[in-house]
């Protein structure tokens, strides 16, 4: 499993640990500086990025600069980073974004670029925790977003705590729930560092931290809030008063785990993204290199900040994010939960909205798996993409399950796994490659239906990732679900999400929904095919989804028997690769679930995490739901 922020948001995009001349996306030649500029800021898990933006229509201005950090594990499972690295990084990030900027391909000027800088905005990984002395200073690293300390507390939450309203959104009360949230770390925190618990007169996270250091203010973002911290997001925007002093706070929760502390140490104000936070101080503004008194938006996790950055803020609309796993965010109106999904969540990605989730383990992985079984480096994508082109839908009867790493959504299988059946003599290599590419499509649509039995409805699928990349896949996935598939132009979601939070801080466009019409422009439009669809429906139906309940039984006795791929052999003293997909595994017991993987002798495990950058390295993590 991974980061239980899934959905979110896309974002497959760009490489990270870059210096100040690395591009994430396309940067447009300038003749002259707009009148005002925006900067978006994306805290991620290996590093920040800055880039400049036009306030007004969304064209990127000069290139994104990214300066990485370390990452720290002092034990298993463990995953710290020094918040002091992200405010030196920022510093440096914002600096080299101002001195990219061009016009006619001369260097605009730093003084020039940063008079018409009229405000900032700053997305990070949700649920990076810190906890801060009276001084607003760490008393120690931060938990990491993807730390897995806390997992027994997870399991003790549950356990106290499962019929109290606030974990609806946890499958409707079923969990799992995730070690990565803000409770179970908290929990963890007090019950192992007491002293710590006892010097924190703050809890908060990397998100909270930035803009504290930015403005003096210390204010929770709504959106991470409602997604992760068991809060409801419209309530929690709300003025305390005498005989609610905590709006949006699941009081009862923390009673029942007895950490009723927890309310005051939380930040006690909370805004929606987009709101103004406050403005640099002498210090921050020198820091960054900008002029004091520039106005901080706030922002938000940055995956559902990357939903603002294509668009995804309407009822009915669904991000698909691609890569190794797909990972599917709707908006809608109705704030119910059912077993499932997860969500949905109140007030969150904006005010009024809600959203709720849903993924599958293994997506592009599969596809990256079988050409390398095809031919490996020897033999490209659109090779195999032409020979199954050639192949009628429903590959002459070859039907497949894309549940190689086990399934995550609409039904939660951990020892759920692959299969191809059908299968006969006359089948070609592109048949299978079909096969595989229909079974993820398949999988999509069944998430997609998950999240409609649940009263999430979508008519679009707004996507990004890897899967952009194969136009016949594209068509395939508009096929499979009846749905639009739509494309943006501007990929890097999260810097742009942003920029859009940015510009409507300063009232440069009225409203979030104003800036995304004049900020995010759609590439491409791929709409069903009415006759395939009808082919692909029967195939769903009559097929596709009764195939995992059949194969069921046999996948678990696999599981019983050989636990793992045995055929590896375990070399004395030889140390397991973890390449981080655990996205089937259960995330409240991840170690045990690493023992049973290295027990039964594997020696390279693949992990699917998401922080919103996307790194196009086989070997590389690939972020994703939790």
């Amino acid at each position: 499993m991974a980061k239980a922020i899934w959905k979110w948001i896309v974002i497959a995009f760009t490489s990270v640990q870059v210096n100040a001349s690395s591009v994430t996306t396309s940067s447009h030649l300038l003749t002259t500086l707009p009148e005002k500029i925006v900067i978006g800021i994306d805290g991620g898990t290996e590093s920040i990025r800055a880039c400049c933006f036009n306030a007004f229509n969304g064209d990127i201005i000069g290139k994104p600069c990214a300066l990485p950090y370390p990452t720290y594990h002092p034990k298993p499972g463990y995953a710290e980073q020094n918040p002091d690295d992200w405010w030196k990084n920022l510093g440096q990030a914002v600096k080299g974004a101002l001195a990219s900027a061009e016009v006619d391909g001369q260097a605009g000027g730093t003084e020039e670029v940063k008079s018409r800088v009229c405000a900032i905005c700053v997305d990070t990984t949700c649920c990076s925790v810190i906890a801060l002395d009276s001084n607003e200073r760490p008393l120690r690293p931060s938990l990491l977003w993807m730390d897995a300390r806390s997992a027994p507390q997870t399991v003790e939450i549950l356990k106290k705590c499962k019929r109290d309203p606030a974990l609806k959104v946890n499958c409707n009360g079923q969990g799992p729930l995730s070690a990565e949230w803000m409770i179970p770390k908290a929990l963890w925190i007090k019950q192992n560092e007491p002293q710590v618990w006892e010097n924190a007169k703050t809890i908060c996270e990397y998100q909270d931290f930035i803009n504290y250091k930015l403005t003096g203010k210390l204010v929770a973002s709504a959106c991470n809030a409602a997604a992760r911290w068991h809060w409801d997001g419209n309530e929690c925007t709300k003025d305390p008063r005498q005989r609610n002093p905590y709006p949006g706070r699941p009081i009862s929760l923390y009673k029942k785990l007895n950490i009723p502390e927890l309310a005051d140490k939380l930040p006690r104000k909370c805004l929606s993204m987009g709101d103004v936070v406050g403005r640099l101080t002498k210090d921050a503004a020198e820091h960054l290199g900008l002029n004091e008194g520039t106005l901080v938006a706030q922002g938000g996790p940055d995956a559902f900040v990357g939903m603002v950055g294509l668009g995804c803020i309407y009822p009915q609309q669904l991000c698909l994010i691609t890569g190794s796993s797909h990972l599917h965010c709707v908006v809608t109106a109705k704030p119910t939960t059912a077993t499932g999904s997860w969500g949905a969540y109140r007030g969150a990605p904006l005010n009024g909205t809600n959203f709720a989730e849903g993924g599958q383990s293994s997506t592009g992985s599969i596809i990256r798996w079988a050409k390398k079984l095809f031919g490996g480096d020897s033999l490209d994508y659109s090779t195999l993409d032409q020979e199954a082109a050639q192949i009628e839908p429903g590959c002459d009867g070859l039907v497949a399950l894309e549940t190689f790493q086990g399934s995550r959504t609409p039904v939660t299988d951990p020892l759920a796994r692959g299969a191809l059946v059908g299968l006969t003599l006359s089948h070609s290599r592109g048949h299978v490659w079909r096969a595989l590419m229909e079974a993820v499509c398949f999988g999509t649509r069944a998430c997609v239906d998950g999240l409609e039995k649940a009263g999430h409805t979508c008519e679009e699928i707004i996507i990004a990732g890897g899967t952009t990349r194969s136009p016949l896949w594209l068509q395939m996935h508009a096929d499979v679900t009846g749905k639009d598939i739509v494309l943006c132009e501007n990929i890097d979601a999260p810097l742009l999400g942003c920029a859009i939070l940015a510009s409507v801080g300063a009232e440069v466009h009225s409203s979030i929904q104003d800036a995304v019409r004049a900020m995010v422009r759609v590439s491409k439009r791929v709409e069903p095919n009415p006759k395939v669809t009808d082919t692909y429906d029967r195939i769903y139906k009559e097929v596709y989804s009764k195939l995992s309940n059949s194969v069921k039984p046999v996948a678990h006795s696999i599981a019983r028997l050989r636990g793992g791929a045995n055929h590896y052999e375990r070399k004395e003293g030889g140390k397991a690769i973890i390449s981080p997909s655990l996205l089937a595994a259960d995330w409240a017991n991840m170690k045990d679930e690493l023992a049973r993987c290295l027990n039964a002798g594997l020696s390279r495990i693949h992990v699917d995490i998401f922080d919103g950058v996307f790194i196009d390295s086989p070997e590389a993590l690939t972020f994703g739901p939790k």
